[in-house]
Order: structure tokens, then C-alpha cells, then sequence
């Protein structure tokens, strides 16, 4: 069978691979396709809640701490909020909205800022 040069086809799925994605994610100059977001530089730590991505389960996450707190900061605010949680690339997760216990733990020893809503 000849191949189809309509500009309205495309293929949707293989049995290869499964789903084929509409179009190539791009990633901004300077950053390889599919790298994370990059996280501001500028020394404040932002403390925010979200739930996308986590069937709607609530995690505080801690950014814009310096690499070799990372680790130390995450099991200090595991016991200091009594709940669970994870340290994954520089991000620090808490699970709950624990915001506000965090950010008056952190201020003494970073500049830390609410994100979100």
C-alpha cells in the first residue's frame, strides 16, 4: 500500500510503542528536550502545595534549597510535620498542606516565600 501524502493524517498509535504524542515537546534554548523546569537561583527557598499528578493527594514542596541541605532538610521536616515524604532532584515533598508549619521552621536560617494559592 503506497504511503499517504494527505496533510490531514497522521499516525496515532503503533503497536510498537503505544500512543504516539501530536507533536515533538521542544525545549527552550539551552535546555535538553525533556529536563526539568529550571528552578531560580536567587537564594530565596519557595515553599508551595499542589496535588496535580498525585490523584489528588496534597504535597508541600520545597524548592531553591542548596544541594547539600537537600537531604538533611527533608527527613528534618518529615518529623517536624509527622507525616511522609521524599527528596527527588533538589525538590523537597511533604505530604499535606503543611505550608505554614514549614515556612516558620525554615525563616530562620533561609529567605523562604509562599507560592501558589
Amino acid at each position: 500500500m503506497p504511503p499517504i501524502s494527505d496533510d490531514n493524517t497522521r499516525l496515532v498509535y503503533s503497536s510498537e510503542g503505544g500512543r504516539v504524542p501530536d507533536r515533538p515537546e521542544r525545549a527552550p534554548a539551552g535546555r535538553p528536550p525533556g529536563a526539568s523546569p529550571a528552578v531560580p537561583r536567587d537564594g530565596v527557598v519557595r515553599v508551595g502545595r499542589t496535588s496535580s499528578g498525585r490523584r489528588g493527594k496534597t504535597v508541600t514542596l520545597v524548592t531553591g534549597l542548596p544541594a547539600a541541605d537537600v537531604a538533611g532538610v527533608a527527613k528534618e521536616l518529615k518529623r517536624l510535620c509527622g507525616s511522609g515524604g521524599s527528596a527527588k532532584d533538589g525538590v523537597v515533598e511533604i505530604q499535606g498542606d503543611q505550608r505554614a508549619r514549614i515556612i516558620a521552621h525554615l525563616e530562620g536560617r533561609y529567605r523562604v516565600k509562599a507560592t501558589g494559592g
